[in-house]
């Protein structure tokens, strides 16, 4: 097919669909999975557990690694094949430590599943819900939360136990995070209390929400709107008080410890040290820019500084600090701008750095099963060298790191417990990922069942082209491009800009996806329209020092890559510069607001999906990290929020928010469309009832429809 200026002008309504094309049909029918959820490791680490659909049965799974066979030791659903135990849901499971039960959540209840007898046991029937189970390590309890207190629940006799008091919603939480930490400093994992190495012992959050301001999440669909109410601290508002407790599970006593005189901290990590004599707690300040790591004593409370990172802007948390026996442990640091692995003596001294030069560490995995090596996740600190991840092990002795992965691609691993086989997932952006099961050092792999798209041809989706287009300050900035396979001499095409823009953050990967928003973005290609992605600097391609440049100020750094992103379209001749649209989401959707209110003309038309207008409206943690106290920093705030350049619209402007968005809470669509409209200014909006941060089901294909319909209306040759 050949897209011309001619062909262009009817072209987006009236093309017959041809095959290969995709529809919206396609991309939001139901259908099985494309890929195993809940992918779990047994203790040894020679089974893997996993949650599967085949021909139509739902089922947990239990993969043999040395024999290769795969058996359901569970069925899910009423689809689930017959003979075998059975829920109606499985939320999530885990293995008991002898790797002989497996611990199963569903409707908010407890069930045990004995492998050898396949028998099933109910653990719990409550109305309340029991949330973050975990066996303790010899596996004869499991501890829970529920009611906002922590749980000991014994197997044998099944008898439940309260370890703590007090719980009480939005007042006082224990064993659980608040809202803030589990979106912020938890990457949205559910946690709360961690077991001692011995059973002995659990250490916990407590935190005390009673003098954090609320917001009221309004249902407005039933006859008398309800009002759900979360405890939400606002940039330079009140912050939770948490503290870390150790309660003796044979006591009941709790024992606090002492991380200091300040109180406005952040308790961002807690780990117990592999004897189970001490415990590590990461202290972060409330201006995030000093984190230290204590080691405390759960006997006495007493607490002691054994290293300490410090940075002019901020310091970011990771989850890769990991202790080794003998006491030593594995901590990375970005003080050269570049994330570096280094391995620490147990008194917190330095010992040797363990990454080479020239790679930037994204995450450590674990140890090996001999304790010799360490197994961590990089990407090259080249032009595009982010564009793909690898994974590496290295000599804990000393020694050159060995890349386990193919290159050139997208890859991540799950660890096994023992340290010795991985799960891997590896694919590009043309190529979907490949699952399988492997052995360090072994050429073998076992494949994980995988399952295209029903009705979805790869091979006729768009190809991706990755490359580096000229940005400020005689910069290169990574860049994908997409666009219609043929292309006529004379065509003049309409253009789609998609951006996040947020410091540390990418848009640009190698990396498959079988999303909606992947492929909406190939659909629109295939409708006519050039796709391209643009990252800024201080996005991941440029180390911490890029990421510091969006230290207390937001929108300029990004709205200069997209700019330029409208010059390099320009630059190709085919594209009609003034028919480019600009969308995003979150972060994306507010640097969309921001770029065409502060450069208006650039591009024809923008979509706002549940964009942050004003920063004074966002959470604590995120945005005084970069941002920093309002109070320190009020132009600032000002300069980086939509809302104060709302009478600068001249663009055609789309917002869309859903109603239930505990994350960035519709009241910022709803002050900017008061702006707006304050200003004379027209624009249209979209707003979806009981919708979260992410739309599921019908909202999500409503609002891709209705966005290409908008772009559609404002790009297309003709309007």
């Amino acid at each position: 097919m050949r897209w011309s200026a001619a062909l262009l002008a009817g072209l987006l309504a009236t093309l017959p669909l041809e095959a290969g094309e995709l529809t919206f049909d396609l991309i939001f029918a139901d259908g099985p999975p494309t890929a195993p959820s809940q992918i779990t490791w047994a203790p040894d680490g020679r089974r893997l557990s996993y949650v599967w659909e085949e021909n139509g049965e739902k089922a947990l799974w239990q993969l043999d690694l040395a024999s290769g066979e795969g058996r359901r030791l569970l069925a899910i659903g009423a689809s689930g094949p017959e003979g075998l135990p059975r829920l109606d849901a499985l939320d999530a499971h885990q293995w008991s430590p002898d790797g002989s039960r497996l611990l199963l959540e569903s409707a908010s209840d407890l069930h045990l599943l004995t492998l050898e007898s396949a028998e099933l046991s109910r653990l719990t029937e409550t109305e309340a819900e029991e949330k973050i189970p975990r066996f303790s390590p010899d596996g004869s309890r499991v501890a829970f939360v529920r009611d906002w207190d922590l749980h000991l629940l014994d197997l044998e006799s099944g008898e439940t136990t309260a370890l703590t008091r007090g719980g009480t919603e939005n007042e006082l939480l224990n064993g659980i995070t608040d809202w803030v930490y589990w979106e912020e400093l938890w990457d949205r994992t559910t946690t709360g209390f961690w077991w001692s190495p011995d059973g002995e012992r659990i250490a916990y959050y407590e935190f005390d929400e009673s003098e954090v301001a609320t917001y009221p999440m309004v249902d407005f669909t039933s006859l008398y709107p309800t009002v759900e109410r979360q405890k939400y601290p606002k940039a330079g508002e009140t912050n939770p008080g948490v503290r870390v407790g150790v309660v003796d599970v044979e006591t009941r006593a709790t024992r606090w410890m002492d991380t200091g005189d300040a109180t406005d901290v952040y308790l961002a990590r807690v780990d117990w040290l592999p004897g189970g004599d001490r415990l590590a707690i990461q202290r972060l300040n409330r201006d995030q820019d000093r984190l230290a790591l204590l080691r405390c004593d759960p006997e006495t409370g007493a607490c002691a500084e054994l290293l300490e990172e410090r940075a002019k802007t901020w310091v970011n948390l990771t989850h890769d600090l990991t202790f080794l026996d003998d006491g030593r442990f594995l901590w990375t640091s970005e003080a050269s701008g570049w994330r570096r692995l280094a391995l620490h003596a147990a008194d917190g001294g330095f010992t040797r750095t363990l990454s080479p030069d020239g790679w930037n560490v994204t995450g450590v995995n674990g140890v090996t099963a001999d304790g010799a090596a360490a197994v961590y996740t990089a990407h090259s600190t080249s032009e595009l060298g982010a564009r793909h991840r690898a994974i590496f092990t290295v000599p804990l002795a000393g020694g050159a790191a060995v890349e386990l992965t193919p290159p050139a691609a997208w890859n991540r691993v799950h660890l096994a417990p023992e340290g010795d086989r991985f799960v891997q997932w590896s694919g590009r952006a043309d190529s979907p990922t490949r699952l399988e099961a492997r052995r360090l050092g072994g050429d073998a792999a076992l494949a994980l069942p995988t399952a295209p798209r029903p009705g979805i041809s790869v091979e006729s989706l768009p190809k991706p082209r990755f490359l580096t287009i000229p940005g400020p300050e005689g910069s290169q900035l990574p860049a994908m491009l997409m666009t219609p396979a043929e292309i006529a001499p004379d065509a003049k095409l309409p253009a789609i800009m998609y951006h996040y823009g947020g410091p540390n953050s990418q848009v640009v990967a190698d990396r498959w996806s079988w999303r909606a928003r992947a492929l909406w973005h190939a659909m629109m290609v295939q409708r006519g329209y050039v796709v391209l992605r643009v990252d800024n600097r201080a996005s991941n391609y440029f180390g911490k020092h890029g990421h510091d440049r969006a230290h207390r100020r937001f929108g300029p750094e990004n709205l200069a890559a997209q700019r330029a992103g409208v010059d390099y379209l320009a630059s190709l001749g085919y594209v009609d510069t003034a028919r480019i649209g600009l969308w995003g989401g979150s972060g994306g959707g507010y640097h969309t607001l921001y770029a065409l209110l502060n450069s208006p003309g650039t591009w024809r038309a923008g979509v706002a999906f549940a964009p942050v207008t004003d920063f004074r409206f966002y959470d604590t943690i995120w945005t005084e990290r970069y941002l920093d106290h309002p109070d320190d920093n009020a132009d600032g705030y000002r300069d980086s929020a939509p809302t104060s350049y709302a009478e600068n619209l001249e663009d055609r402007l789309l917002i869309v928010h859903g109603t239930a968005d505990d994350n960035v809470h519709p009241q910022n669509t709803l002050v900017m469309a008061q702006k707006l409209i304050a200003a004379g200014k027209q624009f249209e909006m979209s707003i979806h009832p009981r919708q979260k941060h992410g739309f599921r089901g019908k909202d999500s294909r409503h609002f891709y429809q209705r966005m290409a319909e908008f772009f559609d209306r404002h790009l297309r040759p003709g309007d």
